[in-house]
């Protein structure tokens, strides 16, 4: 009875849809609400007509590329305060002219903060809502259309106005990005009111339903794949002739995993997606970046597509075409692969708004950190509508790759009308969190850890917030490391264009081939007692930091260290490192030096051993082995004290830091 209500619900939603999309006098939220689900829209030029913009907390000192382009104060950046009704208030976004916001995003909405929606020029806002319950999926409406993943707050509601908007919050402190759809001037639209939330609780109920469990869609002809396919082979398979539309794309392919040196994510990253529609290619990408999974198989469930846990990968983008359609699986690899799956067609009166689907795939191994660039995803010349994206990177260390802002210019801006806060903002989480997540808008579906380390996916899909262009699309993000190495970057973009527009991305076969890098095993020293495990006495109210060391993989023992956050000559840490029972045995210390540590004494078992060791160094570096001699436990313990006595005059901050890795006990 259940399944038979939803379906009620959703066939009601639909036909509600179909009626908005050719009787509707003006925009509303109910077009919006529907038209977020409606999978043809995005397949043809919007009508009327938009444009997708970004008001975000970026530094404001980066405005010229040849300066402080790169500047990282992305934090409490607003247009104005001004004060209202008496009260002071931070202004977020002010926007003339009819639109829609579809997507609200934070790292730290604070509590008891109100954002306030000022309508169509009004002195007095229209709504007044708990910025923790917009974004939170505990106030106006819950998950998927709001709601934190991987600590980032997501608000995707739809808030139509009808001649422009203001929104302000009562408290500062945070970071924000707002995007919002710009109409043509004189588009009709219906502002938002806070009843239309409760007018429309059917609907809204029933387009987060349809989010949550995407359908196949209702297809007039099914081709089916299987077979195998060798190395450097290719299998095509034409679809039926006229205007038509591939709605549905199933596939599995399977490897021989147990093949010496040979594995499955190699081997999936060599499978080839393409597709050539009314002649022209338009999708060249590696089969699992195609399906949003990266490098490898990850289970994942968006809006466009999904990968479930046995490798069967589904993507629901409607493919239209006017007279012929190719689809083909291209194998680079040196293995071969097992394929099952089907092609859905359907119906599509192709028309002048029509456009193809393309997918682009941009991949550089070994790309430095260093000079921080603009990685460019995509750039397009033409008509045509960004919905999608998919980033692989390998990160050498378990320091954060992702500081960079995407900057997105359109139709020939001379500054980008999208500029972000964070690579990870514009992916929906905050704090480069390594945290699984998976909604109908955004996802990460794999990161390896420990940290940020190793292979990392992230997705964003567009609905409501979908980009179009007119003539010109420049579509960067910031490669902004907190350490000087070397990454891996694979960038999807997944858009759809009018017949001759052009691009800047071409198949690269050396990358879907190329050996997919690993990290290497941690370092191990043998003997060592981890500081962190044998904490003893210490100054009191001292912080002890436990620290990965992000970026200098290698130098300490399971790559982290404790950190003591020393404030004056004297502070002082003790270690119970474990000892044999009897007889005297070489202690060994490794430790750091940064440039805010300080000089200090060492001691075992209360003998001084070493006056004075400057820990001090502009670079952070590891110390390597120190010899602390030979000594005998006392009752079945070595304390080894260290303690400030001194500060380097170069020394930053109180100058009375050190970090310290461990203890290493080994015979004599």
């Amino acid at each position: 009875m259940r399944s038979f209500v939803r379906a009620l619900v959703l066939g009601a939603l639909m036909t509600t849809v179909a009626h908005a999309q050719t009787t509707a006098p003006a925009i509303s939220f109910a077009d919006l609400l529907g038209e977020m689900i409606h999978r043809d829209s995005v397949a043809r030029w919007p009508e009327p007509a938009y444009r997708s913009a970004q008001f975000s907390s970026y530094d404001r000192a980066a405005q010229d590329p040849n300066t402080d382009w790169f500047a990282n104060g992305d934090f409490n950046q607003f247009l104005r305060t001004e004060t209202n009704g008496g009260r002071q208030e931070w202004v977020l976004m002010d926007h003339v002219g009819p639109g829609a916001v579809v997507r609200i995003w934070s790292a730290n909405p604070p509590e008891a903060c109100n954002l306030r929606f000022y309508f169509d020029g009004a002195a007095e806002p229209g709504w007044t809502v708990d910025f923790q319950g917009l974004t939170g999926g505990e106030g106006p409406v819950a998950g998927p259309l709001s709601g934190v993943r991987a600590r980032g707050w997501n608000s995707y509601l739809p808030i139509p106005y009808a001649k422009g908007l203001k929104i302000t919050t009562d408290k500062d402190g945070f970071y924000y990005q707002v995007g919002y759809r710009a109409y043509e001037p004189g588009t009709a639209v219906e502002s938002f009111t806070p009843e239309l939330l409760s007018t429309n609780r059917t609907m809204i109920g029933g387009v987060q339903y349809a989010l949550m469990h995407p359908r196949s869609p209702s297809v007039a002809q099914t081709i089916g794949l299987s077979g195998a396919l060798e190395p450097g082979a290719q299998r095509a398979w034409d679809l039926p002739a006229g205007s038509h539309a591939l709605r549905e794309l199933i596939l599995r392919v399977n490897a021989p995993t147990s093949l010496e040196g040979l594995d499955l994510e190699r081997a999936l990253r060599s499978v080839i997606v393409r597709f050539w529609f009314d002649g022209e290619e338009t999708v060249w990408v590696p089969l699992t970046d195609f399906f949003g999974s990266g490098v490898g198989l990850h289970p994942h469930q968006d809006w466009w597509r999904a990968v479930d846990d046995v490798g069967i990968m589904r993507s629901w983008w409607p493919m239209p075409y006017a007279r012929r359609a190719r689809f083909a699986l291209l194998n680079l690899g040196d293995q071969p692969v097992q394929l099952s799956g089907a092609l859905g067609i359907g119906d599509w009166s192709w028309d002048q708004r029509s456009m193809h689907f393309r997918a682009n795939w941009h991949w550089t191994g070994e790309l430095p950190s260093r000079p921080m660039i603009d990685y460019n995803y995509l750039t397009a010349q033409g008509r045509g509508v960004v919905v999608g994206d998919t980033l692989a990177i390998y990160n050498p260390v378990t320091a954060w790759w992702g500081e960079g802002d995407e900057k997105i210019f359109v139709d020939g801006e001379d500054f980008p009308s999208t500029f972000g806060t964070g690579t990870e903002d514009y992916y929906g989480y905050a704090w480069c969190t390594p945290e699984v997540f998976i909604s109908p808008f955004h996802s990460q579906p794999r990161v390896d850890g420990p940290g940020n380390r190793g292979h990392t996916t992230n997705s964003r899909v567009r609905m409501l917030d979908a980009m179009p262009f007119k003539t010109q699309m420049q579509f960067d993000m910031e490669l902004w490391h907190w350490a000087e190495v070397d990454v891996d970057f694979a960038s999807t973009v997944y858009w759809y264009g009018i017949p001759g527009v052009r691009h800047n991305r071409r198949a690269q076969p050396d990358g879907a081939v190329a050996i997919l890098r690993a990290p290497p095993p941690p370092l191990v020293i043998e003997g060592l007692s981890e500081a962190g495990d044998v904490l003893g006495a210490h100054t009191e109210g001292i912080e002890l930091e436990h620290q990965t060391t992000g970026g200098y993989e290698g130098q300490w023992s399971k790559d982290d260290q404790t950190l003591f956050h020393g404030q004056k000559i004297g502070d002082y840490l003790e270690l119970n490192v474990p000892g044999p029972e009897a007889g005297q045995h070489r202690l060994t210390l490794y430790a750091a030096k940064s440039w805010d540590y300080g000089i200090v004494r060492i001691s075992v078992n209360g003998a001084t051993v070493i006056d004075e060791l400057d820990l001090w160094s502009e670079p952070v570096v590891a110390t390597g082995p120190i010899d602390l001699g030979l000594h005998a436990p006392v009752d079945g313990k070595y304390v080894v004290r260290i303690e400030v006595v001194g500060k380097n005059e170069n020394s930053r901050g109180t100058g009375s830091y050190f970090g310290v890795d461990g203890v290493a006990v080994t015979a004599p």
